[in-house]
């Protein structure tokens, strides 16, 4: 039991950690790192075909200690209150985004033992692309934005909400405006929602434009509507974060009951 506490006190230190578990979680940022590098140059052809070797040799390497780490948090997650319990507690530490997020990095590696279909295994291994996500775990900026966006999901899910009715009533305004003057463009709503999706977005492709007076009146006051509107989760992101920062920067203050600290 001791070896299991000092694993898990290891690996879910996080910025608390001594200093082994410091050296450890930096190692860990390191090759997640370096697999992202790999993965990028792995897709140059000249670069790959000089050392496919190597490359395959990092990615054993990986998987190695990326299965080890994904094992050891399992074996020692009981050791965190939320699961306690033997059996329960690590099916359900299996089921956190995190745990699962550590699974899928090495899933695909493990596959192709299993005799699967090549063009499916092709498709999961992008699925390594999810190493870089492990560093959300080590990376307080990054566990403040996912806190942020749990916070405020609501809101989030509000101003997106507006964005896709403006969508769909802009992209039927501009297929009425436009159809006739460009069928082989404005063939129906559907494809009349590229163009809205760049115009609202600001992006503007110029694949596609009205040459209407009508379509060209419509779309400058799409444009102009877009820009207030993707302003709208940028504000509530901006407000999320000074709202992080305020509770981090708290000053700690003492419980005199229990003795615990706590913040304002």
């Amino acid at each position: 039991m001791e070896l299991r506490k000092r694993t898990h006190e290891i690996l879910e230190g996080g910025a608390m950690a001594d200093r082994a578990g410091k050296r450890i979680n930096l190692f860990i940022q390191a090759l997640i790192l370096l697999n992202v590098v790999a993965l990028a140059l792995e897709t140059v052809k000249s670069v790959h075909d000089r050392a496919p070797v190597l490359f395959r040799g990092f990615e054993v390497l990986s998987v190695a200690v990326f299965s080890v780490e994904y094992l050891l948090r399992v074996w020692s997650c009981v050791h965190d209150e939320r699961f306690a319990r033997p059996l329960a507690g690590r099916l359900r530490f299996a089921a956190t985004p995190m745990a699962l997020i550590d699974l899928l990095s090495v899933l695909p590696f493990y596959l192709p033992f299993l005799g699967m279909d090549l063009r499916f295994l092709r498709l999961l291994r992008l699925f390594r692309l999810f190493r870089i996500v492990k560093l959300a775990r080590y990376s307080e900026a990054l566990r403040a934005f996912g806190r942020v966006l749990s916070h405020r999901r609501a809101e989030l899910l509000s101003s997106l909400f507006v964005m896709l009715i403006l969508l769909v009533l802009a992209s039927t305004l501009m297929y009425y405006a436009e159809n006739a003057a460009q069928p082989e463009r404005f063939t129906s709503v559907p494809a009349a929602m590229w163009w809205g999706i760049a115009t609202i977005t600001t992006v503007g492709y110029g694949d596609i434009y009205p040459v209407t007076s009508l379509g060209k009146v419509l779309a400058s006051c799409i444009a102009v509507i877009g820009i207030a509107v993707i302003a709208l989760p940028t504000s509530i992101l901006v407000a999320g974060f000074l709202e992080e920062t305020k509770k981090a920067n708290a000053p700690a203050r003492t419980c005199p009951h229990c003795g615990k600290e706590w913040k304002e």
